[in-house]
């Protein structure tokens, strides 16, 4: 499905990322993932890329640093030829209620998860724009969609996210580019082992099909968004979420 295809897919080393990095390379890409203090996680999962017979390559850097994401769109270049697909995934929660957030709390989030992802749709845009060919897609989050409480810079930065996609998806769809955005509802990843039992209850409760989500079933649709399959779909934000947000 993705035989010969190039991907970056950024935070893909724990969780989400590192799921949607193995689910493109069991669909044929070569994939290169960046951390920023994971190593020993990202070469593991470098190595699961290469025993499918795919290349992997592992780059530190931090997404937040406009720097570091032209360097890694540089390197790919240099040793691949190519970008043809962006993921961004890389993200972080800082939780407080608005009246006690701190400058650094917000700023720390919004710089991670929404500036981040614009420094890697910048570095990549001309690259696509010039091979008339690409695949982006942003990790957003339903709450990005709704809000959530105590979450006033996390929120903030999913609902930005999704403003970024679709103007992107009106200013590269022309040189035959895609981008759309995927918006989890709960996922059982290790960052949610934290979450205190009556939380996750919470959010279980309020879920249609009655189960919470697992990296592979986002892993799966940010597959099908990189795909030919979805080559006509641009600008659009599909929850998985089982029912979570309705």
């Amino acid at each position: 499905m993705l035989q010969s295809k190039t991907a970056i897919v950024t935070g893909g080393s724990l969780g989400l990322g590192a799921a949607i990095s193995l689910e493109l390379a069991r669909d044929g890409a070569d994939v290169a993932l960046n951390y920023r203090k994971h190593a020993d996680e990202a070469n593991a999962i470098a190595e699961q890329i290469r025993a499918m017979g795919r290349r992997a390559l592992v780059v530190q850097a931090d997404v937040a640093s406009f720097g570091d994401a032209q360097k890694m769109v540089d390197q790919v270049k240099a040793e691949w030829g190519r970008v043809d697909i962006l993921v961004c995934n890389a993200g972080i929660n800082w939780d407080g209620v608005l009246w006690k957030m701190t400058e650094e709390q917000w700023d720390t989030v919004i710089n991670t998860n929404l500036k981040g992802y614009f420094n890697y749709l910048r570095a990549v845009a001309p690259l696509m724009r010039e091979q008339k060919y690409g695949r982006i897609v942003c990790l957003t989050s339903i709450n990005g969609l709704r809000g959530k409480f105590g979450q006033a810079n996390y929120s903030a930065s999913k609902a930005g996210i999704i403003g970024l996609v679709k103007t992107a998806a009106k200013e590269l769809g022309k040189s035959g580019v895609t981008v759309n955005a995927v918006a989890p509802g709960l996922i059982l990843t290790d960052m949610m082992t934290k979450m205190p039992e009556e939380a996750k209850q919470a959010s279980l409760n309020e879920t249609a099909l009655g189960r919470l989500g697992e990296p592979e079933d986002v892993a799966h649709v940010v597959s099908f968004f990189c795909s030919d399959f979805a080559r006509h779909v641009t600008g659009e934000v599909i929850k998985v979420d089982g029912g979570q947000y309705i």
